[in-house]
């Protein structure tokens, strides 16, 4: 398993909490920004800059994730192709997207792009906060356990 983070719009405190699970448990992670950022000194820990670009991070972890891969990112469309390549995604605020659910998030996608074109002004999500941390936390450490037993690694 190989961590990937869509490091540009993860929140520092879910950037802190998955550096010290690849250190502790020896996880290969790749932190893939269009703006540098400082990571810690690691041989676990790895940051990959990519052109500026809305999509220029997501298709660069599509291409180099493997199945069994671990995706952190808020962007819906990148935790779909996640999910087609058989990884694993997983927002900063501890949702879980699967198969079952993907299609009705990509649809309200669609809908809310829909009404914001024809000038809606929505309030868009809410402050992320120490709740989503905590959230974060729990299905990080659920997923990384399941997926380091199934690997025989735990």
């Amino acid at each position: 398993m190989h961590i990937w983070v869509d490091a540009d719009a993860t929140p520092g405190s879910i950037k802190e909490i998955i550096f010290r699970a690849a250190v502790k448990r020896e996880i290969q992670t790749t932190a893939v920004a269009n703006r540098f950022m400082h990571i810690p000194r690691s041989p676990f820990i790895h940051f990959q800059l990519v052109s500026k670009g809305s999509d220029e991070a997501d298709a660069y972890i599509v291409a180099k994730m493997a199945p069994g891969d671990l995706v952190i990112t808020a962007d819906i469309p990148l935790a779909d192709q996640v999910i087609k390549k058989e990884g694993i995604a997983i927002d900063p605020r501890g949702y879980t997207y699967t198969e079952a659910n993907i299609r009705e998030r990509m649809s309200i996608r669609s809908f809310m792009e829909d009404l914001r074109s024809s000038g809606f002004q929505g309030g868009g999500p809410k402050s992320f906060n120490d709740n989503n941390t905590k959230q974060f936390a729990g299905s990080f450490d659920r997923i990384l356990t399941k997926s380091l037993k199934s690997s025989n690694r735990f």
